[in-house]
C-alpha cells in the first residue's frame, strides 16, 4: 500500500521556512511572541524568500542580472520553472547541496546557458555540483526519486501543517539549528481537533508518522493493519476496515483523512509547561478551555517538548502561528503560573499584568489555586 500525500499552496511553504527557522522568543507585543529568525542556511532561504515573492509578485530579484548573461524576461522563465520544480520535488530540497542539484537540473532540461546557471549559483552562494558540467552537452540529469519504505509499506512522504495548508518537507528546522537548553526533541502537528481539547492546559494531537522522527519507531503491527484497511476499503469491505482502524487507535495511532488522502499518524497528549488551568468544575474551568480551543482549532502547532509527566503526557511549549500559546492564557486570566515547576520570568510578568488588570479568573477576589482544588477533591489523572 502506498500513503499518497500532496503538496498545496507553495507560497505559505516558502514563507513558514523561516517561521520554522527559530528558536522561540518571549520578546514583543502584548499580543503575540515575534521570533527572530535565524536559519543556518542562508542559501535554501534566501532562494525560497525570492521564489515566495515570485508567485506573489512575479518579480525576479534586482541584483540577479549583475551575476546572469540572459535578459529579465528570460529571468522570470527562470523562477516560474523553478517555483514548479520545487513544488513537485520529492522531497522537496533542504540543503544548498540539494537546492543546486535543483537548480541545475531544472534550467539543464530547459537548455539554459551554462553561463547563467552558473550566474543563479554564485547569486545565492550555492556550491557548484558535479552535474553542472552536463549542461553544455545538453545531457538530462535526474534526480532518483526518495522513497522510503518500512516493514514492506511505503511511508507518506514527511510533510507539515500550517493553518491548513500542508507544507513540503524543506519547511523544518535546517541541519544544525539549536533548540531552547532543556528541549528533548520538537514536533509538528497535523491540524487540531478542537472537541479533542480536554481542558485549559492539555492537548490531544497528532503527528504524521513520515516526520523522521517517527517513521523508524511504528509498530510493525500497526503498519500491517493500515496496509490491511486500505485493502479492506478498496473491497468495500467497510466492517472488517473499521475493525482493523480500532486496532490501530488502540496503539495509539490513527488513519486521518485530509484533502481526500490518508495519513497515518501518532497521538501525543500536550501538558503546557509551566502553567496551570482552572479545573473544569472550577470558576473559569470551561472559559480557559475555550479560549485554548479557539486558539488551535484546526491549526497546526510547533511543540518544544521537555520530558513526560507522571500519566503520560508530553510536556511541552506550544506555538500556534508563531503565537505562544501559554503567554496567552496567562494574560488572558485563564491559567496560574505553575511555580512550582517553572520559574520563568516572563511568566511571572504576564500573571502580574491579567492579575493587575482583573482579567479571566482574577475577577475573583480570591480565586483558588487548581493544584490546591485538586488536593482538596483528591482529583488525580490530569
Amino acid at each position: 500500500m502506498f500513503w499518497k500525500l500532496g503538496f498545496f499552496k507553495m507560497g505559505n511553504a516558502l514563507r513558514l521556512l523561516y517561521g520554522k527557522c527559530f528558536q522561540p522568543s518571549t520578546t514583543g507585543d502584548s499580543d503575540s511572541v515575534g521570533p527572530p529568525h535565524t536559519t543556518t542556511a542562508p542559501a535554501v532561504s534566501a532562494l525560497a524568500h525570492d521564489l515566495f515573492n515570485f508567485e506573489i509578485t512575479s518579480q525576479v530579484p534586482e541584483a540577479l542580472s549583475q551575476h546572469v548573461v540572459s535578459s529579465r524576461e528570460a529571468q522570470v522563465t527562470w523562477y516560474g520553472k523553478l517555483l514548479q520544480a520545487w513544488k513537485e520535488a520529492k522531497p522537496p530540497p533542504k540543503t544548498p547541496e540539494e537546492v543546486a542539484r535543483l537548480i541545475v537540473e531544472t534550467l539543464s532540461r530547459a537548455q539554459y546557458q551554462k553561463a547563467d546557471v552558473e550566474g543563479l549559483l554564485e547569486f545565492y552562494g550555492l556550491p557548484h555540483p558535479s552535474i553542472l558540467a552536463e549542461i553544455s552537452t545538453a545531457v538530462p540529469t535526474r534526480l532518483p526519486e526518495f522513497a522510503r519504505f518500512q516493514g514492506g509499506t511505503r511511508l507518506p512522504e514527511f510533510a507539515r501543517f500550517q493553518g491548513g495548508i500542508r507544507l513540503p518537507e524543506f519547511v523544518q528546522f535546517q541541519s544544525g539549528t539549536t533548540l531552547p537548553e532543556g528541549v528533548k526533541f520538537e514536533m509538528f502537528t497535523l491540524p487540531v481537533v478542537g472537541k479533542t481539547v480536554p481542558d485549559g492546559d492539555g492537548l490531544n494531537v497528532y503527528v504524521d508518522t513520515d516526520d523522521p522522527r517517527e517513521s523508524s519507531n511504528i509498530p510493525g503491527d500497526v503498519l500491517m493493519a493500515a496496509d490491511q484497511r486500505s485493502e479492506a476499503r478498496a473491497m468495500k469491505n467497510y466492517a472488517v476496515a473499521d475493525e482493523l482502524h480500532q486496532k490501530i487507535i488502540k496503539s495509539g495511532y490513527r488513519v486521518i483523512d485530509f484533502q481526500n488522502e490518508e495519513i497515518l499518524a501518532r497521538k501525543y497528549r500536550i501538558r503546557l509547561r509551566g502553567i496551570d488551568a482552572p479545573e473544569m468544575l472550577m470558576p473559569f474551568g470551561e472559559k480557559a478551555k475555550q479560549e485554548l480551543v479557539k486558539l488551535v482549532d484546526g491549526k497546526c502547532l510547533r511543540v518544544l517538548v521537555y520530558g513526560e509527566d507522571q500519566y503520560g503526557r508530553c510536556v511541552a511549549d506550544v506555538y500556534c502561528n508563531h503565537i505562544f500559546v501559554q503567554e496567552v492564557m496567562l494574560k488572558k486570566g485563564l491559567a496560574w503560573h505553575y511555580v512550582t515547576y517553572d520559574q520563568r520570568d516572563e511568566f511571572v510578568d504576564w500573571q502580574k499584568e491579567a492579575r493587575a488588570k482583573k482579567t479571566g479568573l482574577w475577577e475573583q477576589s480570591n480565586p483558588e489555586k487548581p493544584w490546591e482544588w485538586r488536593k482538596k477533591n483528591k482529583r488525580e489523572g490530569r
